[in-house]
């Protein structure tokens, strides 16, 4: 298994870190995979993968180039695709630019050498012969970004900042060991300052010392990356992403006449830190009603908010998960 060592000030000294190319190459990991793990994945997908087929059908080649880099058979993505986030800057679409940079001004020669580690063995002719590794993959992340993460970049961006609030509640009730679990597949606390971030046989790493950052992406999509020995990255998929099943959440009956139904779905919807506007969303119900709801339910300490960025996202309190669990189980 693949696990790092990790001291108490590098933990300290770690943060979560917002990445439109992350969340752009974690759109194209999925456009590659082309299978959905939910219902918003899957209509994401109906929505965008035949302009990608197209997009891919348009350039001969480009096919191979994405699958060498995403390691199909190696499971070890290309290098230079996944540069680790700076953790610097407002992580706005400007900041995707200067992301972006870092991949397209990848020299040949150091793309060539990523790129048979991820094929797992020397290139095929046909993907030497075109070259222009970085520059093809760069223009390729920069057209998904533009069509299909770009006009829902604000919603995308409120969904990750309610998971960043989600995970630091988790620090502080349960800890490091609570946090890092399950954060991606294969991921868990080991003890002795030793953190998993996957099952695959490859040798530790020394990280103490570095910067460690944290990267969340809605799709269901995760990866490890790192520059020199400085700074660390885990991109993992968020655990509270706005699928199609969040509409569906039953309200409990029982709940439903002690609060009322508007603010008992309110309540049920607030597993996972949501903004207003998104529970206007999801709820149908009017922004003034919906203010009011949440007006009642923090005066009654069953929900709580946080400023989070641009968001004020609200979830709920321990009071609030008792009663809910309470009322379901009837």
């Amino acid at each position: 298994m693949g696990w790092w060592q990790v001291n108490a000030d590098t933990l300290a000294g770690s943060r979560f870190v917002v990445s439109p190319l992350a969340e752009a190459s974690a759109s194209l990991f999925l456009l590659e995979r082309r299978s959905a793990t939910h219902p918003g994945e899957r209509a994401w997908l109906d929505a965008h993968l035949p302009a990608y087929r197209e997009r891919l059908a348009a350039e001969p080649g480009l096919g191979d180039l994405v699958r060498a880099a995403r390691g199909d058979r190696t499971r070890w993505i290309a290098d230079f695709l996944t540069p680790t986030p700076t953790g610097e800057g407002d992580s706005s679409s400007a900041d995707f630019a200067d992301e972006l940079a870092r991949v397209r001004e990848t020299p040949d020669a150091t793309a060539r050498a990523h790129l048979a580690v991820s094929f797992g063995g020397p290139l095929p002719a046909q993907l030497l012969r075109a070259g222009r590794f970085a520059e093809r993959l760069a223009d390729l992340l920069e057209w998904v970004w533009t069509r299909m993460v770009l006009p829902r970049w604000p919603r995308v961006r409120t969904v990750i900042e309610a998971d960043v609030v989600a995970r630091t509640a988790q620090l502080s009730q349960g800890g490091w060991a609570e946090a890092l679990n399950g954060m991606r597949p294969g991921m868990r606390w080991l003890g002795e300052s030793r953190l998993q971030v996957n099952t695959h046989d490859y040798p530790p790493r020394e990280i103490s010392g570095a910067r460690l950052l944290f990267v969340p992406v809605t799709p269901r999509q995760s990866w490890v990356s790192w520059d020199a020995a400085d700074r660390y990255a885990v991109v993992y998929p968020c655990s509270g992403v706005l699928a199609d099943a969040d509409r569906a959440a039953a309200v409990p009956e029982p709940l439903g006449r002690l609060l009322g139904p508007g603010r008992a779905a309110v309540l049920v919807l607030l597993a996972a830190p949501k903004s207003t506007s998104q529970l206007v969303t999801l709820t149908g119900q009017g922004l003034g009603s919906v203010g009011r709801h949440l007006r009642v339910l923090l005066d009654a300490g069953l929900v709580r908010r946080r400023r989070t960025g641009r968001s004020v996202l609200y979830f709920r309190t321990a009071a609030g998960e008792v009663l809910v669990e309470a009322q379901g189980d009837g």
